[in-house]
């Protein structure tokens, strides 16, 4: 008789861990509210932006993508939670000890949580500043704010409005893979990354006015923006910058991730 052939061991592959951490991130209630209320900011604020706007007001020095994505500013709030729940929301459920028991070496599911982020906030923000932009455009077509998706910068603005809050939401992600608590890295997120940047703007120091350029809610408005802005970091400056704040953010909870027990 033949033996039998004994059963091929589970292997865990990066493929696994990005399939578990999608079904995790989409099988969520939560995801959907974060990413549905988001939305709802970014294009209800866009419109009524877009439908009392009178040229000549004192709107008219805006930035026409600055001005139909006025919203973005609390969409990434709910976008920023996501990111938290993300991560520390496992802590607050005990849901981490059983994603690390099935992959032991830890690091990948940060990893694969990141990613699947990612893909998920830069994919809807990418969709609802487009639609925004061309509803808004609907009651700005015959005012001085009247813009078209070919005209110089508009694309790349749109663009970069989602990735300056795709950034910002990992910022707060790897807020919540370090503090490992929902209420803490909340308040850390509002704290650091929001009102620090004004205190300090107060501070009569040309060096600190230079380092603010860099800071990540100052740089995420230069990516949002279709023309330069005075006194701020260029484009590619502030993507670098905001691109290392949120590697940063990351690499902190990977670090402790390594270190501490979950």
């Amino acid at each position: 008789m033949t033996a039998a052939t004994a059963p091929t061991p589970y292997r865990i592959t990066p493929r696994r861990v990005l399939r578990s951490e999608w079904h995790k991130l989409r099988s969520l209630r939560s995801t959907w509210i974060t990413l549905l209320s988001a939305a709802a900011l970014v294009l209800g604020i866009g419109l009524v932006m877009g439908g009392t706007y009178t040229s000549g007001g004192g709107d008219s020095d805006i930035d026409p993508v600055v001005l139909v994505l006025y919203g973005s500013q609390l969409g990434q709030m709910c976008l920023a939670v996501l990111g938290i729940l993300v991560t520390a929301g496992e802590y607050s459920t005990g849901m981490i000890r059983a994603s690390l028991t099935v992959v032991p070496r830890r690091l990948p599911v940060l990893w694969a949580k990141a990613a699947v982020f990612t893909v998920a906030v830069l994919t809807s923000m990418s969709v609802t500043g487009l639609i925004t932009f061309l509803a808004a455009q609907l009651f700005l077509r015959d005012t001085d704010q009247a813009t078209g998706l070919t005209d110089p910068g508009v694309l790349g603005a749109i663009a970069g409005n989602a990735a300056g809050i795709t950034l910002l939401g990992l910022i707060a992600l790897g807020l919540g893979a370090t503090l490992r608590s929902v209420p803490g890295s909340i308040g850390a997120y509002i704290g650091g990354v929001l009102i620090l940047p004004e205190v300090l703007g107060v501070l009569p120091y040309d060096a600190v006015d230079s380092a603010l350029k860099y800071f990540p809610t100052q740089a995420a408005g230069v990516l949002g923006s279709a023309t330069p802005l005075p006194d701020a970091a260029s484009t590619g400056s502030a993507l670098l910058a905001l691109g290392l704040w949120a590697g940063a953010s990351v690499a902190a909870g990977a670090v402790l991730l390594r270190r501490r027990d979950a």
